[in-house]
């Protein structure tokens, strides 16, 4: 038998412990808790019951175990004409993650006050659209929101139960979305062009002539990601579970919060 040196054992001991602990470090979960979702949301307007649709907001994002840090601005009354106050700040969306626009003011059409928002945007802040935020402005003559929309749409059809079918199953947005979809009694809205940078993820099919648009889409503007949908006039669509969901996940994927 032949013996081995005593400081040759010594050093396989060193060698084998420095290997067992970098083996537990490598193994042991580096868990970081992920920062608060920080969220404007600007809503207001006219035609629909907004205080209801962002309290169920919030709560869909608590059922879906997102923290989100809330800041919700409901002004410009329920008529069709506003300017609000907080776009005046040049710094109007600085530090959030996300703004989600579910305010309905088609008639303001001041150039000025509209290129305030936009800008912000294509710099680089993140956006969620949500149903009358594709008809806002829509009475402008500048086409700068309706590029940061992603669509064009100035009208919507009658309120019914639409089938929705997806078109980008493979998008992160539209994961475990049913493929048997039907809204609650809600409006279709008319997407007269999608902008090159939008991208469908569902669609739906008037009833009226056939055709199909889109309802929940991609975008890109400038430095900023958007996520949109046309749905959401009625209290029963926010209400829905699958909507909620959507959203969730829309928002998520614009703030850069969804793989």
């Amino acid at each position: 038998m032949k013996l081995v040196p005593l400081r040759l054992h010594r050093t396989a001991i060193a060698v084998g412990l420095a290997l067992a602990l970098s083996y537990v470090g490598f193994c042991r979960p580096q868990i970081q808790a992920a920062e608060p979702l920080k969220v404007l949301l600007i809503t207001g307007g006219c035609c629909h019951d907004y205080q209801f649709q962002t309290d169920t907001l919030k709560t869909a994002f608590q059922e879906h175990k997102v923290d989100v840090q809330w800041t919700v601005v409901n002004e410009g009354g329920s008529g069709t004409e506003a300017e609000i106050a907080r776009y005046d700040n040049p710094d109007w969306a600085k530090g959030y993650d996300a703004v989600i626009h579910n305010e309905c003011f088609a008639n303001t059409t001041s150039p000025e006050y509209i290129r305030k928002i936009t800008q912000a945007h294509e710099a680089g802040v993140n956006a969620v659209v949500i149903h009358c935020a594709m008809h806002t402005y829509r009475a402008s003559k500048i086409d700068d929101w309706r590029e940061l929309l992603g669509v064009t749409s100035r009208r919507h059809e009658h309120q019914s139960n639409y089938p929705v079918k997806v078109v980008q199953r493979d998008h992160p947005i539209m994961e475990g979305f049913p493929s048997d979809w039907v809204t609650p009694k809600d409006e279709l809205y008319v997407i007269e062009t999608m902008w090159p940078k939008a991208v469908p993820l569902a669609t739906s099919i008037s009833e009226t002539t056939g055709e199909s648009h889109p309802c929940f889409w991609t975008n890109e503007y400038g430095k900023a990601r958007v996520f949109g949908t046309t749905y959401g006039h009625s209290n029963e669509t926010f209400a829905d579970k699958t909507f909620q969901r959507a959203l969730v996940r829309g928002t998520l994927w614009a703030a850069g919060r969804l793989k």
